[in-house]
C-alpha cells in the first residue's frame, strides 16, 4: 500500500509550485455557490473509477494523481469529482493544487437495498465512516450521498421510502460533517425524485442535441427551485464520434450549461481509463485525455469555455437601462446600489426614480454613479414610466429599492433577449438570510412576488421586482397604467403584452435577492395593498376573473410561501410501458373545487355562516349537526397552514429543535392571517363577492331564456362574429368567458357568485354571402347559489315542520334573499348578452 509519508511528501513537493490553494470551504447562496465573497464555478472532471491497485488501492499512485491534478490545473480545472470516498493523501494533493473534491459516497444502490434491514445498516455506517475519513478537509467541495439509484430499484421500493432513506444519509453526513454541502447525483430517469434536503442539484445528463439540451435544462432549473443546479456528468464517446465531434459537442454543451444558469459542469471524464463491474471499459472513451494521459482536442475546447463563464469573452450585448423607484427606501436602497454597482456587465445605466420621498433615500442614490430623477409622489406606476421614457438603453429592466441583483444578473436577462423573441425577461426573486427571524418566517410565506410559468421557458406573469422589456414594447403600449400605485402595474403589463401575441420569458439564473417584511405590522399592511391592487385589476380586467373574484391563471405559479392545498389524490409518475421510459417526470393532481376553496379569503364567510347556522343550535337543537361542518371548515385552513410550515426551510443553522418549531408555528399563522389580510384590502375597494359585475343600458330581463336574430349581408365566420360579441362585452367591462371544447355554449358571462348567463349562436347560410344568426341566451346559477338554497330552504321546510318559527323565519329570509340576489345577477348577465347582440346589429346594419 501507499504509505501515509510517501503521499505527505507528494503534496508538500506540490505546494510552492502552486500558489493557489483552497482553505475556504464552499457555501451555496441562492441559485449559485460562492467560495467567501466570490462566485465559484464548478469547472470539473470527473476521476475514476479505476482499476484497483496490487496493494488495493483504488486511485492511480500518488506521482500520476500529483501529474494529472497539475495538469487539470493549467487547463482551468477547479474541481473533481470521485466516485468513491478519496484517502486524505489525495484531498491533500488536491488542495496543493487549488482543486475542490465532490466525494462521492458508493453503495449498493443498484440493488433492491431496502429488503434488507441488516444492508441499510451496512450502508449507513459507510456512509459515516467515509465521510468520517475527509470531514473537515477544506478541499471537498461536497458529498455526494449516491449516483443514479436505477429507475427499476425506485420503482420496487417507491419514491418516498427512497426520498426518506436518502435524506437519513443526509443526516448522517451533517452529523459528521456539519459545515459540508451535500447532494445527491440524479438523472432523467428518476428525475421525480423530491429532494429539498440538499443544499444543491445534481443531475448526470446525456443530450447531443444543442436545443434538446437548453429545453431539458430550463425543466431542470424549476425543478431545483431557489438552490443550485450543476452537471455532475456530460460528454461525448470520442471512440464512436471522433476526437473532433467529441471537442466540438463537448464546447457547445459546457456553453449551453453555464448560459443556461448552472452553477458548474463536471465532464465525463479526466481519462479514458474507465474501470466498472470488475472489469477495465475498452470500447468506450469518453476521456479528455487518453489512458496514457495524451491530451485530446477536447482538452483544449473546455479550456476556452472555462476561461470565460457564464458567456464567451467578447460578445456583443445590448445596451440595458436599470430602473430604481423609491419612496421612503433609505433603509433598503443601499444594498440595491452596491448591487448594480458590482453588476458585471458592459453595457448598462442606472436610473433611480426618486418619488416623492420624504427620508435619505435621493441623498444614498446621488452617492453612486447614477442617473436621479426625483418627482413629486405620483405612484409606482408612474415612477416606472418615468424610468422607461428616460432610458437610452434598447431593454429596460426594472428592480425595487428592497431588492439587488446577482452580479450576472443583466448578462442572463440579455441573453434571452439575444436569443428569443420574448419582449418581457423576469428571474427568481430569493430571500436573503441575515434579515431575521420575522423576515425567515415571512419568506416562506404567501403574499410575496412569485412567477407565473406557462411552461420551463414562457412565462405568464413575471414580479414587478425582477423584470425587464424591450422598450419598443413599453413604448407600444404606454407603459404602465397610472391606477396602480402601488402593485398590480406588473401583472395588467403583462397581460396587456400578451394581449398583443407578445410572449415573456423566464430565466432561472437571473435573479435578485429580495428583502422581505421584517415585521408582522409592515407585512399586514403589504398584503391589505395587494388586496386592493387586485381589486383594481378586476375592474380593470373582469373577463381575467372568475365569479370569486380571483385571478384564472393559465400557468402554474412558482416560488416559496404558496399555501399548500390538502391533497386529495396520488401524485403520478410517467413510468413508460414496465417503467422503460427514458424521462421520467412526476404529474401533480390537479386542485379540486373542494380544495381550492379553503385558499380563498372569501372562505372565511364560509366559517362565519356555518358558526351562524351553529348558534341558531341554541334555539332549535337540529341545527347543532351544523357544528361539524363549522369546525371542519375552521380545519381546512388550519390544516393547510400546519403543511405549508412544515415545508418552510430556514437559513440559520444555528437554531435549535425548539426554535425551529416556534419558527414553524409563526409560518403557520402568517399562512392563516394573510388571507384576512387580502380580503380587508378587496373589500375595502370594491372587491367583493356581492359586487355588481355587469354593466349594460339594457335593463335587466327578469324573463326566461331569450332569442334573437340578427340577418347579415356580409358573410363572416362563426369566429369573428363570436368574437366580436366577446370583444364587445370586454370593452364594456363585463366578465366574458368563450366556451372550451366540451362546452355546450359559446359564450358566459358572470353576473356574480350566484347567477349568470350563456349564450350559444346557430348560423343559417342563405346564399351570396348572406346570413342569419340566432342566439339563445339562457340563464345559469352557479354551484355556490344551488348548494345554499337548497341547504336553506331543507332547514326551513325542517324548522316549519317542527313548528320552530323564530328559527325558520331567519333561515326563509335567507333564502329570499339568496334567490332574489341570484335571479338579479343571472337577469343582468343577460341583459348584457342581449345589448351586445344589440350593439352588434347595429354594426351590422351600418
Amino acid at each position: 500500500m501507499i504509505s501515509a509519508d510517501t503521499a505527505t511528501d507528494v503534496a508538500k513537493a506540490s505546494v510552492g509550485k502552486n500558489s493557489t490553494t483552497c482553505d475556504q470551504r464552499i457555501s451555496v447562496k441562492g441559485k449559485f455557490l460562492y467560495e467567501d465573497d466570490r462566485k465559484f464555478w464548478i469547472k470539473g472532471v470527473t476521476y475514476g473509477t479505476f482499476r484497483p491497485g496490487n496493494d488495493g488501492a483504488q486511485f492511480p499512485p500518488p506521482e500520476i494523481v500529483k501529474r494529472d491534478f497539475s495538469m487539470m490545473i493549467s487547463q482551468g480545472i477547479n474541481s473533481v469529482r470521485t466516485y468513491i470516498a478519496p484517502p486524505v493523501w489525495l484531498l491533500d494533493l488536491a488542495q496543493a493544487n487549488g482543486l475542490r473534491v465532490m466525494v462521492g459516497l458508493a453503495w449498493e444502490q443498484h440493488l433492491t437495498f431496502l429488503d434488507d434491514r441488516k444492508l441499510v445498516r451496512t450502508i449507513e455506517d459507510r456512509i459515516r465512516d467515509g465521510v468520517r475519513a475527509c470531514a473537515g478537509h477544506p478541499a471537498v467541495l461536497s458529498f455526494t450521498i449516491g449516483n443514479e439509484i436505477p429507475a427499476s430499484i425506485v420503482r420496487w421500493h417507491g419514491r418516498r421510502p427512497i426520498e426518506r432513506f436518502l435524506k437519513r444519509l443526509c443526516e448522517i453526513v451533517r452529523e459528521e460533517d456539519p459545515s459540508s454541502l451535500i447532494t445527491y447525483v440524479n438523472f432523467p430517469t428518476t428525475e421525480y425524485l423530491h429532494l429539498p434536503f440538499l443544499d444543491f442539484q445534481c443531475f448526470n445528463v446525456y443530450l447531443e442535441s444543442r436545443d434538446i439540451l437548453a429545453a431539458y435544462l430550463a425543466r431542470l432549473q424549476n425543478i431545483a427551485g431557489d438552490r443550485p443546479l450543476v452537471m455532475a456528468e456530460i460528454g461525448l464517446d470520442s471512440r464512436r464520434n471522433g476526437e473532433e465531434a467529441q471537442a466540438e459537442s463537448l464546447e457547445w454543451q459546457l456553453r449551453t450549461v453555464f448560459s443556461e444558469g448552472c452553477a458548474g459542469v463536471c465532464v465525463f471524464a479526466w481519462t479514458d481509463e474507465w474501470y466498472r463491474g470488475g472489469y477495465e471499459i475498452e470500447d468506450w472513451d469518453f476521456g479528455l485525455t487518453t489512458r496514457q494521459r495524451e491530451p485530446k482536442p477536447a482538452l483544449a475546447r473546455i479550456q476556452k469555455v472555462f476561461a470565460s463563464i457564464p458567456f464567451p469573452a467578447g460578445q456583443e450585448w445590448p445596451k440595458i437601462s436599470v430602473v430604481v423607484c423609491s419612496y421612503n427606501g433609505s433603509t433598503t436602497i443601499r444594498d440595491t446600489m452596491e448591487g448594480l454597482a458590482s453588476l458585471d456587465y458592459p453595457d448598462y445605466e442606472v436610473i433611480v426614480v426618486n418619488d416623492g420621498s420624504t427620508d435619505a433615500t435621493p441623498e444614498i442614490a446621488a452617492g453612486y454613479d447614477v442617473r436621479l430623477i426625483c418627482t413629486e409622489n405620483r405612484g409606482l406606476s408612474n415612477a416606472r414610466n418615468t424610468g422607461w421614457q428616460a432610458a437610452e438603453g434598447e431593454i429596460v429592466a426594472y428592480i425595487d429599492d428592497d431588492a439587488y441583483p446577482d452580479p450576472h444578473w443583466l448578462q442572463y436577462l440579455g441573453h434571452t433577449f439575444m436569443t428569443s423573441d420574448f419582449v418581457g425577461v423576469g428571474g427568481p426573486n430569493i430571500a436573503p438570510p441575515g434579515d431575521g427571524s420575522i423576515a425567515d418566517c415571512v419568506a416562506n410565506a404567501p403574499g410575496r412576488p412569485v412567477h407565473v410559468l406557462l411552461s420551463d421557458r414562457e412565462a405568464e406573469h413575471i414580479p414587478g421586482c425582477n423584470m425587464a422589456f424591450r422598450r419598443e414594447a413599453l413604448q407600444a403600449i404606454d407603459g404602465f397604467d397610472p391606477r396602480y400605485r402601488a402593485a398590480g402595474d406588473d401583472v395588467d403589463l403583462c397581460w396587456r403584452l400578451q394581449d398583443r401575441g407578445w410572449k415573456i420569458g423566464f430565466h432561472a439564473a437571473a435573479m435578485n435577492w429580495h428583502h422581505c417584511r421584517n415585521s408582522l405590522k409592515t407585512y399586514w399592511k403589504q398584503q391589505q395593498g395587494y388586496g386592493k391592487a387586485e381589486a383594481l385589476l378586476e375592474g380593470k380586467w373582469p373577463e381575467r376573473y372568475s365569479p370569486a373574484g380571483h385571478y384564472i391563471w393559465g400557468g402554474r405559479l412558482y416560488g416559496k410561501g404558496i399555501t399548500a392545498s390538502i391533497p386529495t389524490g396520488r401524485w403520478h409518475i410517467y413510468q413508460g410501458q414496465w417503467g422503460t421510459a427514458l424521462f421520467q417526470s412526476i404529474y401533480e393532481p390537479a386542485t379540486g373545487l373542494m380544495t381550492s376553496l379553503p385558499l380563498m379569503p372569501e372562505w372565511f364567510f364560509v366559517i362565519a355562516l356555518f358558526v351562524f347556522l351553529s348558534m341558531l343550535g341554541l334555539f332549535w337543537s337540529p341545527l347543532l349537526w351544523v357544528l361539524p361542518l363549522a369546525v371542519i371548515a375552521i380545519a381546512a385552513p388550519v390544516g393547510q397552514a400546519v403543511l405549508s410550515a412544515r415545508k418552510a426551510d430556514f437559513p440559520t443553522p444555528s437554531w435549535n429543535a425548539w426554535q425551529r418549531l416556534g419558527l414553524r408555528g409563526l409560518v403557520a399563522f402568517i399562512h392563516l392571517v394573510q388571507p384576512v389580510a387580502r380580503l380587508i384590502g378587496r373589500l375595502r375597494f370594491g372587491l367583493s363577492l356581492w359586487r355588481k359585475r355587469t354593466v349594460s343600458g339594457a335593463g335587466l330581463r327578469l324573463e326566461g331564456d331569450g332569442k334573437s336574430l340578427l340577418w347579415s349581408e356580409e358573410w363572416r365566420s362563426a369566429n369573428d362574429w363570436l368574437g366580436m360579441l366577446q370583444t364587445r362585452l370586454i370593452a364594456e367591462k363585463i366578465p366574458c368567458h368563450a366556451g372550451g371544447d366540451y362546452d355546450g355554449w359559446d359564450l358566459q358571462v358572470n353576473g356574480g357568485v350566484l347567477g349568470g348567463a350563456r349564450l350559444k349562436m346557430a348560423i343559417e347560410e342563405h346564399g351570396a354571402g348572406k346570413q342569419m344568426l340566432k342566439f339563445r341566451i339562457r340563464r345559469r346559477f352557479g354551484v355556490v347559489a344551488v348548494l345554499l338554497f337548497s341547504l336553506f330552504s331543507l332547514l326551513v321546510l325542517a324548522g316549519v315542520l317542527d313548528e320552530v318559527w323564530l328559527v325558520s323565519g331567519v333561515l326563509a329570509s335567507g333564502a329570499f334573499l339568496l334567490a332574489v340576489r341570484a335571479m338579479l345577477e343571472s337577469a343582468s348577465a343577460m341583459s348584457a348578452l342581449s345589448g351586445a347582440i344589440e350593439f352588434m346589429k347595429q354594426v351590422s346594419e351600418e
